[in-house]
């Protein structure tokens, strides 16, 4: 155990987390996605919803300022009536851990080729339709250290 790691986070994902670099992006992915049919590299945490392991990761993971969104959901398809509730509770995780943080809507299959590019996939036991999210990693500052 180390202080101030949320205990939810793995060593596995911890290790992860600090092996991306600045503009690397890490896909959060409900229990429907095809994860290990789009990457090598996929951490489990089946039983574990999206909000929770958001909220534990953003403790430690700065957020890309350099990009034009920091994060992306993946939207909902054409002509399917699903209003993904989930989305203002990842809003409200996002704004509680960096204000300025903005998001993008991703459509699905173009959802799907952005995780092959991913530095890695986190399949959870998410439940919620359209709860799928990918964050983009930033840098810290000399003034975050302090």
């Amino acid at each position: 155990m180390l202080k101030k790691i949320p205990k939810l986070l793995s060593p596995e994902l911890i290790l992860v987390l600090m092996e991306m670099g600045h503009g690397d992006e890490l896909v959060l992915a409900d229990a429907n996605y095809p994860g290990h049919a789009l990457h090598s590299r996929v951490l489990r945490y089946d039983g574990i919803g999206i909000p929770r392991l958001l909220d534990a990761i953003l403790e430690l993971l700065p957020l890309d300022h350099y990009a034009a969104h920091q994060a992306a959901f993946m939207a909902v398809v054409e002509g399917d009536n699903t209003v993904p509730v989930i989305w203002s509770t990842y809003e409200d995780i996002i704004a509680k851990h960096d204000e300025a943080a903005t998001i993008e809507y991703e459509e699905r299959f173009a959802f799907y080729n952005r995780s092959r590019q991913s530095y890695a996939i986190v399949i959870t036991g998410e439940e919620a339709l359209y709860g799928n999210i990918i964050i983009k990693k930033g840098v810290i500052k000399p003034e975050d250290n302090n």
